[in-house]
């Protein structure tokens, strides 16, 4: 059975004419003398499914045997690559066919001149993956020598770790094809690349709408705008796509291609993100793309589809695809399910001209291949200053890098946001995003509040167990602190599975309290070799979350409790075991929400009770969409014998139906700071601005 056997260019789709490589190859390291190993492509030479488990090989070889289909004969036979970490030098029948650099965008070659008559023909592939990636992009590959980020960093994965395949076309054919969303979002822009010897015309027809377009090619481009009547927009909600047929006509024959894409305009407006000209609120998930016995190729199409689906059961609306430019099924299977993305490419190590300039061989790259998909809603380039030795606002070389890696993108697509330097120090950026992790929830709290009510623009950062530096959010003087929407777009905390779900409820909703914010990007969906950081383990398997439901934390209604917690099972401490919780509603859907809070009580850690349970009716509560509804102060009593226990508190509407849950865990055995006090309301005064 032929492993990743889809086609795998779902974005610029000729599978009517290609046939697959992956499979079985002969390999050898660089000194091996002869071919006497076999490796399964496209799984890394490093992991269990590629047969081979080869570890720190900077150089090793593939062999393989093809024959071309029959039905090709008069047509160029190509050769594709999806991905070879890092430099592949490809030969056919003895003939050097291309030579590639870059282990994370896509490189073809026309082979018809290299073949040999009828029957089998032979590729071969050297690959070089140096131990040292520091001045190449390798994102979260580990190194040796060490990258600074190396804690972070994972198993390498090395050599062919996309699908190979080869297609027949004609010598004049379509190179590549962009799609775009009229400003009007009522048709569809069209920009045509067409290589080859012969004069051509371009017809275009959007299936299933009656619109059909044929166009000239000038100069090896052909332009077109699309009209698509009664348009219906992609959105979460609806991810309607289009599909285009493009068929390139000369001399040379016939050329088809079929490309989609969706009707949907995202927009940074103030400090506001806007999907569509409707008000978006980005809540997000890191994925890093690893899997246990693949590394970072998907074991299967399924999984890539899968982890999706993971995180929109999780609550999710946005995927993180972190410091990666991931399989492109990846993004098809967004688009279909209407999940967003974040894209990004993979970091270098270190800063040099020779790594600043590969971090940017990427970025035409990524935009050709993945351009088209309406699911990608963000671009982001750098990451942490990660191959920028961490020093942007000490070095002006590294700020013009970061202003040229932004500048050199937005000229390619000017249409979505783009994050210049992800979580720190600023250059020049569409969305003001930053990193804060903290293990404690009151100074968690502080900081946010502050960060975003504009008290300070710096935070801490743990560099080391006794390393702690204050990051700027602008890298630069006179970057605005105002007017650009304001995401946390990594956070988290807790060693152990129970403290990640207390800090994801807490934490989560901190950012929730605070209007301005625009969104949020959780670390992460899933463990990853030792990075235990996951809501799901590394086989992407439920962990014991203590009860807390992160689609519950999630969504797009949530209580906002007026609480500072103490700690795991014990977040607010009242002796006599009656509280008074403060409770808020945090919206953002189209219109206003409104309810009576109930409560019930289970166990600590204990699940959300049922309908059957013996909920008790408290005060309404309300809110307008993005705006934090006033506190409703709900009041219980433990029941009589509980030492502890979880008060679960549901937002319900008219008919009974729960529009949004939270908990949180009672202990009457408290702290000498608390007494005996018959009250304890653990949050006061206006730390968080209530």
């Amino acid at each position: 059975m032929t492993p990743r056997a889809e086609y795998p260019r779902p974005h610029f789709d000729r599978s009517h004419s290609w046939s697959s490589l992956n499979g079985d190859w002969d390999f050898r390291a660089d000194a091996e003398p002869g071919w006497d190993r076999t490796i399964t492509v496209p799984f890394a030479w490093e992991t269990p499914a590629s047969g081979i488990e080869a570890h720190w090989l900077p150089v090793a070889w593939y062999r393989r045997r093809f024959e071309v289909p029959e039905g090709w004969a008069g047509r160029r036979v190509v050769l594709h690559f999806g991905a070879v970490h890092h430099e592949a030098t490809v030969w056919v029948n003895g003939a050097e066919v291309a030579a590639h650099r870059g282990g994370y965008t896509p490189f073809e070659a026309d082979v018809t001149g290299a073949l040999r008559g009828d029957g089998p023909q032979e590729v071969v592939v050297r690959v070089s993956a140096p131990p040292d990636k520091r001045d190449i992009p390798h994102g979260k590959q580990r190194s040796v020598p060490r990258d600074d980020y190396d804690g972070v960093c994972f198993t390498p994965s090395s050599g062919i770790w996309q699908s190979v395949w080869l297609e027949a076309r004609p010598a004049t054919h379509l190179a590549a094809l962009r799609l775009r969303p009229a400003e009007g979002l009522d048709a569809i822009e069209a920009e045509a690349r067409v290589a080859g010897p012969s004069p051509a015309v371009l017809r275009l027809t959007v299936r299933g709408t009656g619109t059909e377009v044929e166009v000239p090619v000038e100069d090896g481009v052909a332009r077109a705008v699309l009209p698509v009547a009664a348009p219906r927009l992609w959105s979460p909600e609806d991810p309607h796509l289009y599909h285009v047929d493009a068929r390139l006509t000369s001399a040379d024959g016939v050329d088809e291609v079929a490309c989609h894409t969706g009707l949907r305009r995202v927009e940074a407006i103030g400090e506001d993100l806007y999907l569509n000209g409707r008000r978006l609120y980005v809540r997000g998930v890191l994925d890093q793309g690893y899997w246990p016995r693949t590394g970072i190729s998907a074991p299967s199409d399924d999984a890539l589809r899968h982890d999706l689906e993971l995180a929109r059961a999780a609550g999710y609306n946005l995927v993180r695809k972190h410091l990666k430019l991931e399989d492109p099924r990846f993004a098809y299977h967004a688009d279909v399910l209407g999940m967003l993305v974040w894209a990004e490419p993979a970091s270098t190590g270190r800063f040099s001209a020779g790594s600043a300039a590969a971090f940017e061989e990427q970025i035409a790259p990524m935009v050709e291949r993945d351009g088209n998909s309406p699911a990608i809603v963000i671009w982001g380039l750098y990451n942490e200053e990660w191959g920028l030795d961490w020093d942007v606002p000490g070095d002006p070389a590294k700020q013009e890098a970061v202003a040229r890696a932004y500048e050199v993108l937005k000229a390619l697509d000017p249409s979505r946001p783009a994050v210049d330097n992800s979580g720190w120090t600023h250059v020049r950026t569409d969305l003001l995003d930053w990193h804060y992790y903290d293990e404690s929830a009151a100074s968690w709290g502080r900081t946010v509040a502050a960060l975003l009510d504009g008290g300070q623009d710096d935070f801490p950062v743990r560099l080391g167990p006794d390393f702690v530096v204050r990051k700027k959010l602008a890298g630069v003087p006179g970057l605005p602190l105002r007017g650009l929407p304001n995401l946390n777009s990594e956070y988290g905390g807790g060693f152990t599975c129970v403290e990640r779900a207390w800090h994801l409820r807490w934490q989560t909703q901190e950012l929730r309290r605070h209007d301005r914010l625009a969104g949020y990007v959780y670390t992460e969906l899933y463990d990853i070799e030792h990075e235990s950081a996951g809501l799901l383990d590394f086989e992407r398997r439920a962990k014991d979350l203590a009860g807390v439901d992160p689609a519950a934390v999630n969504a797009v209604t949530t209580l906002v409790l007026d609480v500072v917690p103490v700690a795991p099972g014990r977040d607010l401490l009242s002796a006599s075991g009656e509280v008074v919780v403060p409770v808020r509603v945090s919206h953002h859907g189209d219109g206003p929400v409104s309810g009576r809070l109930r409560t019930a009580w289970t166990p600590v850690f204990g699940p959300a009770p049922g309908p059957e349970a013996a909920w008790r009716d408290g005060p309404r509560a309300e809110a307008k969409p993005f705006l934090l509804g006033a506190p409703a102060e709900v009041r219980a009593a433990l029941p009589d014998g509980w030492p502890s226990g979880r008060l679960h508190l549901a937002l319900t509407g008219p008919g009974g139906e729960v529009l949004a849950r939270s908990a949180v865990d009672v202990d009457t055995r408290t702290d000498p700071v608390i007494g005996d006090d018959p009250v304890a309301i653990a949050r006061t005064g206006n730390m968080h601005g209530v």
